[in-house]
């Protein structure tokens, strides 16, 4: 037996629970000295505390019901600088019902997003607008558990306290990749997108639907080994020995990268190939032919889930709990459709 690992080991408010046959939200009762706690039940959680040496963190000193006015975002910073209009939607609506925004950015990090979380609930935040899909399992029960009103943006994770604001990509890919199968074009590739696991496999949703519809089976996930530093340089490779009527990025970083690997190994986009970027922006503009692409709708998704918490902090039974929005494909250079 390894001790020293083991002395090692963080007691945490689960460890507490477990010890005391409890649920967490009663540790966090008796912590916070709640009137609520039968006193037999507070003796026994006291006592798994004093014999695990817990010392509450900040996530178990947060616990308050006093109103802040004060809402945590929570955003991954490799997406910076895409969340710009999403902030601008999520402050404009705040700023008319008097809520501050407290922003929490982070990396890849568990640990970190322990931390972040322990911030959030210690500073007392109403509610939680989460755009991150490296939250772990762990982490979103121990918001729930907390209670606090949460908004899901880009994530489908059902709970009572929480709803969803998402832009209807699936739905949408769906549609587009029917129309090019109804024109008897089944010949489409969609890039593997490591960066982006979570809206990946949404869009593989929405292409694989579509093919399902036409009794057929999507096998066209074009994955980017390892070993490669970028997309470019497998792409290149690839298409030295491939060409396909439809080619699908998720970003356009990729877009540009198959526009680049095609035009040197001699296929012309559009006149051989389609190409088509799923999430808009300015650069998919920028390069010639200017790319196809969905129309992102950033602003309102930051405006709509800033004001799906209004609703939830306000009391208002939520009886819907998902909130799509549409992203309208728009054909340009780069697409013959």
């Amino acid at each position: 037996m390894n001790t020293f690992n083991d002395e090692k080991k963080k007691v945490t408010i689960y460890s507490v629970a477990h010890e005391a046959g409890v649920s967490l939200a009663t540790v966090s009762r008796v912590i916070n000295d709640s009137s609520l706690v039968k006193e037999e039940t507070k003796k026994k959680v006291e006592d798994a505390i004093v014999r695990l040496g817990y010392r509450p963190n900040a996530v178990a000193q947060g616990l308050a019901l006093k109103k802040t006015t004060v809402i945590a975002l929570v955003i991954p910073d490799s997406s910076f600088l895409y969340m710009g209009k999403i902030i601008n939607g999520l402050l404009d609506v705040a700023k008319i019902y008097k809520y501050n925004i407290m922003l929490h950015t982070s990396s890849s990090s568990i640990n970190e997003m322990d931390e972040i979380i322990d911030n959030i609930v210690k500073s007392r935040a109403d509610g939680v607008i989460v755009y991150n899909d490296v939250l772990t399992e762990k982490q979103i029960s121990t918001l729930k558990t907390y209670q606090v009103p949460l908004v899901y943006i880009g994530h489908d994770i059902s709970s009572i306290n929480s709803c969803n604001v998402f832009v209807s990509y699936k739905r949408e890919v769906s549609d587009l990749i029917t129309k090019y199968l109804n024109r008897g074009i089944s010949d489409i590739v969609f890039v593997e997108d490591k960066k982006n696991e979570l809206m990946m496999n949404y869009v593989l949703e929405g292409i694989n639907e579509a093919f399902s519809k036409e009794n057929k089976q999507f096998d066209g996930l074009i994955r980017i080994p390892d070993y490669y530093k970028n997309s470019y340089g497998y792409l290149n490779e690839y298409f030295t020995s491939h060409q396909h009527k439809v080619v699908i990025t998720l970003r356009d970083s990729q877009a540009t990268a198959v526009l680049n690997a095609c035009s040197k190994n001699g296929i012309r986009i559009p006149e051989d190939t389609d190409l088509i970027c799923v999430i808009d922006s300015r650069y998919n503009e920028m390069v010639r032919p200017t790319i196809s692409s969905f129309d992102n709708p950033a602003y309102d998704l930051g405006a709509l889930a800033m004001r799906v918490m209004t609703k939830m902090l306000s009391g208002e039974q939520m009886l819907k709990k998902e909130y799509p929005l549409s992203c309208p494909y728009r054909g340009k250079d780069s697409t013959k459709l």
